[in-house]
């Protein structure tokens, strides 16, 4: 139901009212706004970050730059949207809404695929870093027991949720400031292992701030997106907010601090500290300036830390998978056995069948463990990229549709209208030429065209069965003003 409509009782519902869910509204302000700040902080910084480095030096801070205000585009874009209509299923409903049918059935079921497979990627990811404890321990056990463990948890409530994702991203956040606070004391002290080399003029001393060119730079922005997954995920709390209104405005403008901190920061006061050339592929760039600093145990605590941070995608993996579910189940376009909900407001089937599918990932870790991370990380990407540039088209038409006086306009309007989400969608389609380019990502793309494909038969399926849905219009809205 729209903010234009006409509620059960025959009332005009108000703007911005969210349509009754059946869920339990119980993520507090505190809750979103940490979960709005660890889902800005992954494993892409933590881990995928060493790659990114080796690939590209020191050029990887602008790379993170810009592509942070692209992603500042889009949340501006996911932020109107949800304050004129704040929903669980967000992205698939105004896909839903603004696209067409068709739309909302592939951006919700891509959504979901987006997170089964970034929860293989944190599992994987958390795997390894037992390793750095326990190396006889197989990767395959490993993900396995954080699955179940991170399952249950689920299971239980929202507020279970939202506590766990508080103290992960409260972890992350503290670390990470550590870091950043330590790495500038070994700058201006000179202190520990790495104070004799430690200078700002690593940004450039080793053959220039773009050591690999522009172009090797370029070709890092898909790995660096890939960072900035689950940043979107505030929009699917929007149901379980006790006051969104409030909450998502405060969540989506900190955005700009909390990247130029976390991720621009932290990555130049690194690489300030340790020279690029001593990162490796596969190894977290953090872990390994701490090793070089010679703080005891320093590495270890580092290596908790990044753990935590996977262990918490993983957990918001789950919690999205199911919500996404649930809402392609209210509205048809999936079975609807995962509509219902437990006796604590809960889809737990939903969840349940999410979690099977990302046991994937465990057989991977015991396949191919070596490159189970690149495979998953690469498909994530490619439904990523999706699911951002169906949020902008909708905004795009949204806008269209409020200049024509057709919707009424949000409380929490993007500046410049849409031309930020035009300019977005552009860069993401230039990524997604990178990654057709690279000969390595390429496989999202074969994988997508696959997903895509599965999906148009599900849709000529449905459409056979269920033409009701499927033919949908886009809604008649009353015009207002």
């Amino acid at each position: 139901m729209t903010s234009a409509q006409v509620n059960k009782n025959g009332d005009e519902a108000v703007r911005g009212d969210a349509p009754e869910e059946g869920y339990e509204r119980g993520l507090g302000s505190r809750q979103v706004q940490m979960i709005a700040i660890g889902g800005a902080i992954g494993v892409g910084l933590f881990l995928n970050a060493g790659t990114n480095i080796a690939k590209a030096g020191p050029s990887l801070i602008l790379m993170y730059a810009v592509a942070g205000v692209i992603i500042f585009f889009i949340m501006r874009a996911l932020g109107e949207l949800l304050l004129y209509r704040p929903v669980s299923g967000s992205f698939a409903e105004y896909s839903r809404e603004f696209l067409g049918p068709f739309f909302g059935y592939f951006t919700g079921w891509t959504y979901w695929l987006l997170w089964v497979v970034t929860g293989m990627a944190e599992l994987t990811a958390a795997a390894i870093y037992i390793n750095y404890w326990f190396p006889s321990v197989p990767q395959w056990v490993t993900a396995l027991v954080f699955l179940v463990v991170l399952f249950v948890a689920n299971l239980i409530s929202v507020k279970l949720f939202g506590e766990i994702e508080f103290w992960f991203s409260m972890i992350k956040v503290t670390a990470l400031i550590g870091m950043i606070v330590i790495g500038l004391g070994v700058l201006t002290f000179g202190f520990s292992a790495a104070g004799d080399t430690a200078a700002v003029s690593n940004l450039w001393a080793f053959d220039g701030f773009f050591p690999k060119g522009i172009g090797s730079s370029l070709m890092t922005l898909q790995g660096v997106m890939f960072a900035y997954l689950a940043v979107e995920l505030v929009g699917v709390t929007a149901g379980e907010s006790e006051n969104p209104e409030k909450t998502l405005p405060k969540a989506i403008n900190t955005l700009p601090w909390r990247i130029g901190l976390f991720y621009v920061g932290a990555l130049t006061v690194i690489l300030c500290v340790v020279k690029w050339t001593e990162f490796a592929p596969g190894v977290s760039p953090f872990v390994a300036a701490f090793a070089k600093i010679g703080i005891p145990a320093g590495a270890a605590i580092v290596n908790f830390v990044v753990l935590t941070a996977a262990l918490s995608s993983c957990n918001s993996g789950m919690y999205s998978t199911g919500r996404m579910l649930r809402t392609l189940a209210d509205s048809g376009e999936a079975p609807k056995a995962f509509n219902k909900l437990s006796v604590t407001k809960t889809p737990a089937f939903a969840i349940a069948v999410s979690v099977l599918f990302m046991g994937i990932g465990v057989v991977l870790n015991y396949i191919v463990p070596e490159k189970a991370f690149g495979y998953v990380v690469s498909v994530a990407t490619g439904a990523g990229i999706w699911t951002w540039l169906m949020i902008l088209f909708s905004h795009v038409r949204y806008r269209r549709a409020v200049d024509a006086g057709r919707l009424p306009a949000s409380s929490f309007p993007a500046p410049g209208g849409s031309v930020g989400s035009w300019i977005a969608i552009v860069f993401l389609l230039f990524v997604t030429c990178l990654i057709a380019y690279d000969h390595e990502a390429r496989v999202s793309l074969y994988v997508m065209a696959g997903w895509a494909a599965a999906l148009g038969i599900g849709w000529a399926v449905l459409k056979s069965r269920r033409p009701e849905v499927t033919d949908r219009r886009e809604t008649e809205f009353e015009k207002v003003g």
